[in-house]
């Protein structure tokens, strides 16, 4: 069996052909120009292929409601050119596979999850965020993608600002400071004229970040209490977690039992920004198994 994933990203596309394994047999990366331009590029190399079916994980947001009359499109993304933009309408046209739609960080969560359960990890619920240029969520509630009505867009909730913070506006263009207002990798610039990666994790506002970070992993376990949160992203490391643990220790204040938590506050486990590749093989099995 070959089954195909797309990574869909603001600057390039992941195309990949795996196996029932979720071995990866070839991958590509394909600039992302115009939407007519890039689609066709992703079909002609599909095309290549006898896949299955395929697996979708897209920047959003994304219409995944089927009874929608614009299912399966890009909706009011803040990427230029792509409002409005008919993705899987446009694929259908050169190949008649099915196809699984969803957002980049529910094909990354659910990348993690399906790992979890081959290294025997005993769970059944994760929650997945991406801190980089932007900040999503996806979440995994008894194996099953979470969101009926739409996709959640865990990035955009609201949070109680940080006393050295107050004079910040954020960043996000309609909320202003929102989680992504307030952690997104451009932040680094707005506060401090500097690319995050040229800022020392001993500067404070990494601490900033952590307590605004710490803050959505409390919104995640209050909520939903899963088994596992994954921080994945360009602004994520082992030593930003460590600051996040701190701060969620802090402000949950032993209210709930949570799991120690260097095993629940995790970097993934996929490496090198494979989980929403794994992730679309998987969904792309489970769609044909059904």
């Amino acid at each position: 069996m070959l089954v195909g994933s797309i990574e869909v990203g603001g600057t390039k596309f992941v195309c990949a052909v795996g196996n029932e394994n979720y071995q990866v047999k070839d991958q590509i990366q394909i600039p992302t120009t115009t939407p007519s331009e890039t689609l066709q590029k992703t079909a002609e190399y599909f095309a290549q292929f006898e896949i299955e079916a395929i697996g979708i994980a897209s920047f959003g947001p994304i219409e995944i409601r089927k009874n929608s009359p614009k299912y399966g499109y890009i909706t009011k993304t803040p990427k230029a050119g792509w409002e409005n933009t008919n993705f899987i309408g446009y694929l259908k046209k050169y190949l008649n596979v099915p196809m699984f739609f969803t957002t980049d960080v529910n094909g990354s969560a659910y990348g993690e999850y399906v790992m979890s359960l081959l290294s025997n990890e005993k769970i059944d619920s994760l929650v997945y965020y991406t801190i980089g240029t932007g900040v999503g969520g996806g979440a995994i509630v008894d194996g099953n993608l979470l969101g009926s009505t739409g996709h959640p867009e865990m990035g955009h909730v609201l949070l109680k600002r940080h006393p050295d913070d107050l004079d910040f506006a954020g960043v996000c263009p309609f909320h202003n400071d929102c989680l992504e207002g307030l952690v997104s990798g451009p932040t680094f610039e707005a506060r401090l004229n500097r690319a995050g990666k040229d800022v020392p994790l001993s500067e404070p506002v990494w601490d900033i970040m952590s307590y605004y970070v710490a803050q959505a992993a409390i919104q995640a376990t209050l909520i939903l209490r899963p088994n596992k949160i994954v921080f994945g992203g360009g602004v994520t490391s082992e030593e930003f977690l460590r600051k996040v643990r701190r701060d969620f220790a802090k402000l949950l204040n032993g209210y709930v039992e949570v799991p120690q938590l260097d095993k629940y506050i995790t970097m993934p486990e996929i490496k090198n920004n494979g989980s929403a590749t794994v992730g679309d093989f998987a969904l792309a099995i489970d769609m044909l198994k059904r």
